[in-house]
């Protein structure tokens, strides 16, 4: 009963709210007749960094980006908030990566150098030498990632034996002997890799080295050549990703046609569209639907180049955080940050990405989780929420009667009909939604929209008459997910949801998502600035049938 009581209240403080500012009616068009598009079903990803361990000058920007006990060398794995953060995905994709990856070894077989830390070095890749994975440290994450149930994605080091020529270039032939030791270990230790990637940041024109095509294509051939050779006895062969870079078309179809099907099982991109962290226009930025939509250009163009060269190939975001170089500071780690995330899960997921993986899980600005105290930051609620709401299955969704309303619709997950994610990016307005498909409804077929003229009693009596049917009938009620800053503060670190923050419970475990029940014939609205998941179990549309499961 305290539960309804809390939502009511929310309810009628938002019945306030709503009756000042504009009001606009806006049309969301869904066709589910067929999917447009598939995700894998572990879509959400986070990354785990190679931040180097030791202090950081003031001065060195490059390690300041990643904090002193976030990396993958010595993060604290014991800490059980953060295995409960990753427990709550219930398989959380985590990949292991990140800028200084290809100057990674691996501290097993015959090393021609010794196993040592990373050192700043003003002449090296990014500043410092290379660094020493030890295998107590790779038994020891293998141990966190089987506890928490992880699903594992490792970098590989793409330049070793390589050297550095002109204009950034590294050439010569990539030596694979490191790697198969490291991989023969990981299979001897019986540790689950679902996918190898090789390289970090090398496509195209690169960030601090660059590969050429054509001697990519070379080495991810004898690379698919050794997995073929040493998985041959296991049950399952682990995928292989690449390029891990910043997408150039051009780099990409060549990488395609040269090194052929059955090669490369997933071409990953890194997009951070946002810019710099400095930069004073990054509120507007996010807040600006047409801005927004420019990353729409490189998703769907690496899904054209994947269906004309590579159809055996496809696509994830191997890294991504809005604003690159750690994230931008009380920012990146604020709940405004959610409209930036939460629009390109959605658009992303339109253009058949199958993975998204965020920078990162632990460290820096654009962090999941709070550095120091491991309690999540807003957008790990959006991206849980996400994984628990939207199913595999993407449907066409259409919005007519303003840009600042975005909307992206899912077969629902594990649950009846479909889910809607809206995302309003206006300060003054809010919508009203005109929900129209092409499905089947349970649902009373009166009209969702009431009059402009309803005021505040109008949404008072409906949030009672919402209270009073939960019980009598449920299959007439739709499942309703706002978001909002706490105190309306758009750089707030506490996210809202119906009026509730949510916050760790006592026992340091995840919240559990209540939503609001409503009645499916009253209105459905957004407030300015907020977001919202609505699962509607009522409609019902050929393409999320039994029968047309994901593949």
């Amino acid at each position: 009963m305290r539960d309804l009581l809390v939502v009511l209240m929310w309810l009628l403080v938002a019945a306030v709210s709503w009756g000042e500012g504009k009001n606009e009616d806006v049309r969301v068009r869904v066709v589910g007749k067929a999917a447009i598009a598939t995700t894998d079903e572990h879509f959400v990803c986070a990354t785990i960094d190679w931040g180097p361990p030791q202090r950081c000058d003031a001065t060195d920007t490059r390690c300041l980006a990643a904090h002193p006990q976030t990396s993958v060398l010595n993060l604290d794995l014991n800490n059980p908030l953060l295995a409960k953060a990753v427990k709550a995905f219930n398989h959380l994709r985590i990949r292991v990566g990140g800028s200084l990856q290809d100057q990674v070894i691996y501290g097993v077989g015959e090393l021609q150098t010794q196993c040592l830390p990373f050192e700043r070095e003003k002449k090296g890749l990014f500043g410092f030498t290379e660094g020493c994975l030890h295998m107590d440290r790779w038994d020891e994450l293998n141990k966190f990632f089987n506890r928490t149930g992880a699903i594992v994605t490792f970098g590989l080091n793409a330049l070793y034996g390589r050297r550095k020529g002109a204009n950034g270039v590294w050439i010569g032939d990539w030596n694979l002997n490191n790697s198969r030791s490291f991989i023969e270990y990981t299979i001897e230790k019986g540790f689950q890799i679902d996918s190898w990637e090789f390289g970090n940041e090398l496509s195209g024109r690169g960030i601090g080295a660059r590969v050429s095509s054509k001697q990519y294509a070379k080495d991810l051939i004898k690379l698919r050549s050794l997995l073929n050779e040493i998985y041959s006895n296991s049950s399952s062969l682990p995928l292989l990703l690449a390029p891990g870079g910043f997408y150039d078309q051009q780099w990409f179809i060549q990488l395609l046609q040269r090194s052929g099907p059955g090669v490369v099982n997933v071409l990953t991109h890194h997009i951070y569209n946002l810019g710099a962290p400095d930069d004073p226009k990054l509120m507007k930025k996010v807040l600006n639907p047409a801005y927004l939509s420019h990353a729409a250009g490189t998703f769907r163009g690496l899904h054209g180049v994947i269906k004309k060269f590579g159809p055996w190939a496809a696509a994830w975001v191997g890294e991504a955080g809005g604003v690159y170089h750690g994230g931008a500071l009380d920012f990146s780690d604020r709940y405004i940050n959610s409209f930036w995330y939460l629009d390109q899960l959605g658009m992303s997921s339109r253009y058949d990405t199958k993975v998204y993986c965020r920078q990162k899980l632990i460290g820096s600005n654009y962090s999941l989780l709070n550095v120091e105290k491991m309690v999540p930051y807003p957008d790990y609620y959006s991206a849980l929420l996400w994984h628990q709401l939207m199913g595999r299955r993407v449907l066409f969704t259409n919005v007519t009667g303003s840009p600042y309303l975005r909307a992206y619709t899912h077969c629902a997950k594990d649950k009846a009909g479909i889910t809607v994610l809206l995302i309003n990016l206006s300060n003054d307005t809010r919508f009203r939604i005109i929900l129209e498909t092409d499905a089947n409804t349970t649902a009373p077929s009166e009209d969702l929209i009431i009059s402009r003229k309803g005021r505040f009693m109008d949404e008072f009596k409906r949030a009672v008459a919402w209270v009073g049917k939960m019980a009598s009938n449920p299959k007439f009620r739709r499942s309703e997910y706002h978001l909002t800053p706490k105190n309306g503060d758009l750089r707030s670190q506490t996210m809202m949801l119906n009026g509730e923050p949510l916050e760790l419970t006592h026992n340091g475990d995840i919240p559990t998502f209540t939503p609001a029940f409503v009645d499916a014939n009253s209105t459905l609205s957004i407030m300015p600035l907020s977001i919202a998941f609505v699962n509607f179990p009522y409609i019902d549309v050929p393409a999320c049938s039994p029968s047309k499961a994901s593949p």
